[in-house]
């Protein structure tokens, strides 16, 4: 009998309290390896708070594993290292700097060098440094930004700098990909184009991500997967058809208006 594969990503009675409010009370679902999951729910339900404990963030309860591996314990840059990259709700990015040196600052927890590596370093280091120039250089050509390289991250519109963000956790070849409303400043057509993007990269890579998202037509056409948080607890996990017609998540979130794109 062929045994099936871990979860990608396990999290078992995760809790998490701030001054007497459990921002997340004994969550418990699994994340399928590959493809698109997400997570959603109303504002306060816990989403943000979710990611911040899995990439380490903040210190929780319960047990968290990647891939059967658990992650109890470990620091923000751990976890890291182990295969876990994310963006935030703003992006955030060194805007005197320009493109490349951000998706460059991706690596480095896999990497003896730092940002700008001197003349004078033993020539390992710089000839680390060029590999992770030229792997840089790869991932930007590839979320559409070649021709921004050199460009300061601060003059970019709000879409590029998402694909920035999104390329230095890339560069990293994650594992997990946890993505925090990525559609969120963008038009429908900058958001499909963003996940077609990470929909490819996984597909050719085997990462699995994870967005947290408020525009619900988007999850709906692109995750497999997904867990609904109400107020800190697990209200419903399953696929898109499933939670649309679920009348607890129906009630506490979607409305009676939302329909899954066949798409």
């Amino acid at each position: 009998m062929t045994k099936s594969p871990a979860p990608a990503l396990r999290l078992i009675d995760v809790g998490i309290g701030f001054r007497g409010v459990r921002a997340l009370d004994s969550v418990t679902f699994d994340v399928p390896q590959g493809g698109v999951s997400a997570v959603i729910g109303p504002n306060g339900a816990g989403k943000t708070t979710l990611f911040n404990c899995v990439s380490g963030i903040y210190r929780h309860e319960g047990s968290i594993l990647l891939e059967g591996t658990a992650l109890d314990g470990k620091r923000a840059f751990r976890r890291a290292g182990a295969g876990i990259a994310r963006t935030f709700q703003t992006p955030v990015l060194l805007d005197d700097q320009d493109v490349l040196t951000n998706v460059m600052l991706g690596s480095y927890t896999d990497t003896r060098v730092g940002i700008f590596t001197p003349l004078w370093a033993p020539a390992g280091a710089r000839r680390e440094e060029r590999a992770v120039r030229e792997k840089a250089m790869a991932v930007i050509e590839r979320v559409g930004l070649g021709a921004h390289a050199w460009t300061p991250a601060g003059a970019l519109a709000h879409g590029d700098r998402r694909r920035v963000e999104i390329a230095r956790a890339l560069i990293a070849e994650p594992r997990l990909l946890m993505l925090d409303e990525p559609a969120a400043g963008l038009s429908e057509q900058e958001a499909n184009a963003l996940m077609d993007l990470v929909v490819a990269h996984g597909t050719e890579t085997g990462m699995t991500c994870v967005l947290v998202e408020h525009d619900v037509a988007l999850v709906m056409r692109y995750a497999t997967t997904i867990a609904v948080l109400d107020a800190g607890r697990l209200l419903a996990v399953g696929a898109a058809a499933e939670i649309q017609k679920n009348p607890a998540v129906v009630a506490a979130y979607l409305g009676s208006d939302v329909e899954v794109d066949a798409a």
